[in-house]
């Protein structure tokens, strides 16, 4: 394992356009790697997304024929990254399909899959509103996979609200948390910083969260990838408009450091949780 290396998050706009919408996106990997990234992760359905009158479109068909991986496929095989495929979208036969990522070693293989567990099903006001489950299964696994750089836990955009993951995920042996996400711009500028830093924070992990940027339709997605320490310190933030990639040197002995200072990953306790059903009010409350 290498303790020290670098870390790249690619942040782009996706459209309804696969063929372009992956051009650029190779474009962006092949500036990662010349800036010398050995670890390079793209965003939640970063090779399509586009939100219409028909709901949300993401390019979604049967994983064996689905574009983007006999090109990313090559473009791991040309470059000698790992490459973390922030979602696609896959239709694997069910009444509704899934939200997955994939992550490629150098030799162009798939080396480990996760579809995304929890759906994005919200009502932000002012008429945006979102189901994702009307279109998309809910995954049932959690994920950690063995790379050369460490122990990945996988994760995608709507998990990140969810902390119970995360901690499953760092007790299971992850040192870094990849958050591939097309967060909203109304959700990304309330929440996004802080939620990715408290899952830094509360693991000891690194946070790897590239995040898609721009107009998608009538859905605006944030922008600002991120990649954290496991202190909680942001290492590098891109911009809120523009499609880029950031990086950052990660060095996995600082996750033995913060989980020493607070090792609160030690001190689980078990506990019986609150029944809702015998809660009562005191006078007057």
């Amino acid at each position: 394992m290498t303790d020290a290396f670098k870390a790249a998050c690619v942040q782009n706009c996706a459209g309804p356009d696969m063929t372009a919408t992956i051009a650029r996106s190779v474009d962006l990997v092949h500036k990662a790697r010349d800036k010398g990234a050995d670890l390079i992760a793209l965003p939640e359905f970063f090779s399509c997304l586009h939100v219409g009158e028909g709901g949300l479109e993401t390019g979604a068909v049967a994983e064996a024929d689905h574009p983007a991986l006999p090109i990313y496929q090559k473009v791991a095989q040309d470059t000698g990254a790992w490459i973390m495929l922030g979602s696609l979208g896959i239709n694997d036969g069910g009444a509704r399909l899934r939200n997955r990522t994939f992550v490629m070693s150098p030799d162009g293989e798939i080396a480990a899959r996760y579809d995304k567990i929890h759906m994005f099903d919200v009502e932000l006001g002012n008429g945006e509103s979102y189901r994702e489950s009307d279109r998309f299964e809910p995954g049932t696994e959690a994920v950690v996979t063995s790379t050369p750089f460490g122990q990945v836990g996988l994760s995608i955009c709507y998990d990140l609200r969810f902390a119970y993951l995360y901690r499953s995920l760092a007790h299971a042996g992850a040192q870094i948390l990849a958050i591939p996400a097309a967060f909203m711009r109304t959700t990304g500028q309330a929440h996004w910083h802080t939620l990715c830093r408290a899952r830094a924070i509360e693991t000891g992990c690194y946070v790897i969260a590239p995040c898609q940027s721009g107009e998608h339709g009538r859905a605006v997605t944030y922008g600002h990838s991120l990649i954290i320490d496991p202190w909680g310190e942001v290492l590098a933030d891109g911009s809120g408009e523009n499609e880029d990639v950031i990086i950052a040197e990660i060095d996995l002995n600082n996750v033995d450091v913060a989980r020493a200072k607070v090792p609160a990953l030690n001190h689980d306790r078990d506990y019986q949780n609150p029944d809702a059903a015998n809660l009562t009010l005191k006078a007057g409350e």
